[in-house]
């Protein structure tokens, strides 16, 4: 497994352009030293107030934009907040924080979904999306399921979900696929998202996590859901069902660009993109300085590289328009 991983890092860095990879470093250095580490109190945007908890750090939007950007995500400067990462060892994940305006979504049809037609359409428009990414030279894609069926809480206003995407034809090998395990907070303005990166194999150990970290979140008052006045407020053109299906595809749109990024610095497949847990997780955690290493030995934690590989791991930019978004091939 060390073999297979310090080639993986070779590999990459070799192929890499020099300021791609430079630019990769810098980012994470900036990122580092930005970082705020809890317990803390963080405003997120004017919304809500989020209690970083001890053990867990959290970089603020332009850091974190900048450092997604480097490897090669598209960013929606407009509704990223940030990134939240582990600070001790353990847990090759680290999740991204959004808020996106887009008004007051309402909840009514969640009573009515039925979460197997939601993902036949999400199958239906990832397959006539694939037209186009094969023209481009993009590995086609194929939706494998939900890793968790959306759910919504109408308590708290929160939904959940996670989507399994890979290439089309490939294996499923829960050790080699992520996923985007995404819960939201709805509020009067429009709507929180927490969206952990992580592996499906790590899935069940890292959903508590995610779900306690939505739950420091605290929407000021005015701002909460139960806060919406009819008469004055924006609705959304969208309700909860098109929300879940638009975010979904979008990101599958995403996946195709990080693809296209990977086939021209990489030259690998999609199963094999970046590894953006352990990536961050490696710049972040608090760890004891490890003896010198000899100069036959691969520079692991001087590479902007990860030691595992999540391929599915782009944080969403903000549907346009979800019920239209059931094509990623337009968002791609």
């Amino acid at each position: 497994m060390v073999a297979l991983v310090a080639a993986f890092i070779a590999s990459t860095c070799l192929a890499q352009t020099a300021e791609t990879q430079a630019e990769i470093k810098a980012a994470a250095a900036e990122a580092k030293k930005v970082l705020v580490e809890g317990p803390s109190k963080i405003e997120l945007s004017d919304q809500a107030t989020f209690s970083l908890p001890q053990d867990y750090g959290f970089v603020p939007a332009a850091a974190a934009a900048r450092y997604l950007r480097a490897i090669g995500n598209v960013i929606d400067d407009k509704s990223l907040v940030g990134v939240i990462v582990p600070t001790t060892k353990g847990g090759d994940w680290f999740a991204t924080v959004e808020f996106t305006k887009e008004g007051y979504v309402r909840d009514d049809d969640a009573r009515d979904w039925k979460a197997d037609d939601m993902l036949q359409s999400l199958r239906e428009g990832t397959e006539q999306g694939n037209a186009s990414r094969k023209e481009r030279g993009i590995p086609e894609m194929e939706v494998g399921g939900w890793a968790e069926a959306p759910t919504y809480d109408s308590t708290t206003h929160r939904l959940l979900w996670s989507l399994i995407v890979r290439d089309k034809g490939a294996v499923a090998n829960d050790a080699q696929t992520g996923v985007n395990y995404r819960t939201l907070a709805l509020g009067r303005d429009g709507y929180l998202t927490l969206t952990m990166v992580t592996g499906l194999s790590s899935l069940a150990a890292d959903k508590p996590i995610a779900n306690n970290l939505l739950a420091a979140i605290d929407y000021h008052q005015g701002k909460r859901y139960a806060d919406f006045t009819a008469s004055t407020d924006h609705v959304a053109e969208y309700g909860l069902a098109a929300l879940v299906v638009g975010v979904a595809a979008k990101k599958i749109g995403l996946i195709a660009v990080i693809a296209a990024f990977a086939a021209k610095f990489f030259k690998i497949g999609l199963l094999a993109v970046l590894a953006f847990g352990a990536a961050i997780k490696r710049f972040f955690k608090r760890e004891p300085k490890p003896a010198p290493m000899s100069v036959n030995q691969v520079d692991v934690d001087e590479s902007p590289f990860a030691r595992h590989q999540f391929p599915q791991a782009a944080p969403d930019s903000k549907p346009e328009r979800p019920a239209d978004a059931a094509d990623p091939a337009n968002h791609a």
